[in-house]
């Protein structure tokens, strides 16, 4: 039976990691250590056979995806359903600014409550059931190849937990760093883990260049 390969990369770094505030579906672009970080692992992934790239539309993700296409020689396909998790009223905030303004509410994302969406934004159920049905368009595509998906540290998080049977409300005990390669078998039964958060090409940074 035909699988698709994944290789499940998060975008490079912005400006917004570094300051610890919520991005959601807000549009922010790569700082420069992001742009580097996209750089490498373009050139760590050169010698992987890939069908396609896959890409949020988001630009921090997009960007991060068309280093490597460029690498490949080929063209980055957007998909809306691989954004990262809308977080509604909470975009632009730094998480220690709402665990003061709106306790009730960060309690209830800490919990991980599933049907729990923040005003104007989504759910974990919902997200999960956006994710896992862009996973299964693109992958059904490629059956037999391996195909490249950027996105984003929530859509990462759901399919950890579609790939290994982890509850939504288990608490996070793997890595979902910028530009770690992450590495996923689908076939028409299910999703399942291969590798996660590889970051060796990202051991060492540039001497010449400022990281932010």
């Amino acid at each position: 039976m035909y699988c698709t390969r994944i290789l499940a990369i998060r975008h490079g770094e912005t400006a917004w990691n570094r300051d610890n505030r919520i991005q959601g579906q807000l549009d922010i672009e790569l700082n420069m250590t992001g742009r580097w970080q996209a750089e490498r692992t373009a050139e760590a992934l050169r010698g992987e056979p890939l069908g396609a790239v896959y890409s949020s539309d988001l630009s921090r993700a997009a960007d991060t995806a068309a280093a490597i296409a460029r690498a490949q020689g080929l063209s980055t396909q957007l998909h809306l359903g691989l954004r990262e998790r809308h977080f509604g009223v909470c975009q632009g905030s730094r998480w220690s600014e709402l665990e003061t303004t709106q306790p009730e509410l960060t309690e209830l994302w800490r919990r991980r409550v599933p049907d729990f969406a923040p005003p104007g934004g989504e759910s974990l159920l919902v997200l999960r059931q956006r994710v896992l049905q862009a996973l299964e368009e693109v992958a059904a595509a490629h059956l037999g190849q391996q195909i490249v998906v950027v996105t984003h540290g929530g859509v990462l998080d759901t399919l950890y937990r579609l790939a290994t049977g982890v509850d939504l409300q288990a608490p996070r005990t793997w890595q979902l760093g910028n530009a770690a390669i992450n590495r996923l078998l689908w076939s028409p039964q299910g999703l399942r883990l291969v590798g996660w958060s590889d970051t060796l090409h990202l051991d060492t940074a540039p001497s010449d260049e400022p990281l932010s």
